[in-house]
């Protein structure tokens, strides 16, 4: 019986571990969740197998680089066009997020940029698409939360 209260959240606490230190390896995990390496390794596999994990990659502080600048774009498209607009958008490279999303505008973008001249020629070159009717640039002054994840419930 406790082993099955024990994987019960098995998948939930590994992710939340993994939260917490990507780069904890199979024994410190199955120690802190008090199961088997095996164990471990088998759901690890599966939560990947299934999509749940993406992968591993490490977290960048863009300022600590010298991107300065998060710019957040709103774009409205001609219906057609809003696919080739929104890959154009996710293969640039400075482009962190981008979003189909409800409301008056059609897409929200954002991207990251050593200063506003960077910024413009960038911004510039990519809604001068002329699909895109409308956009609105706008400069975030203070990061207060950014690519943040948050714990699963185990409850």
């Amino acid at each position: 019986m406790d082993q099955l209260m024990t994987y019960e959240h098995l998948d939930a606490d590994l992710v939340n571990e993994l939260l917490g230190d990507g780069r904890a390896s199979l024994r410190s995990l199955a120690e802190t969740l008090d199961v088997s390496v095996t164990t471990v390794s088998n759901h690890l596999s599966a939560l990947e197998d299934e999509g749940v994990i993406e992968g591993y990659t490490p977290r960048v502080d863009y300022d600590a680089l010298g991107y300065d600048v998060t710019a957040i774009m709103q774009l409205k498209a001609e219906g057609s066009a809003l696919p080739e607009i929104t890959q154009t958008l996710k293969d640039h490279r400075q482009m962190i997020s981008v979003y189909e999303v409800t409301g008056d505008y059609d897409v929200i973008a954002i991207g990251k940029f050593k200063d506003t001249d960077d910024m413009n020629d960038e911004i510039k070159s990519l809604i001068t698409d002329p699909d895109i009717k409308q956009s609105n640039t706008s400069i975030v002054l203070n990061i207060v939360s950014e690519n943040e994840q948050f714990e699963l419930e185990t409850a």
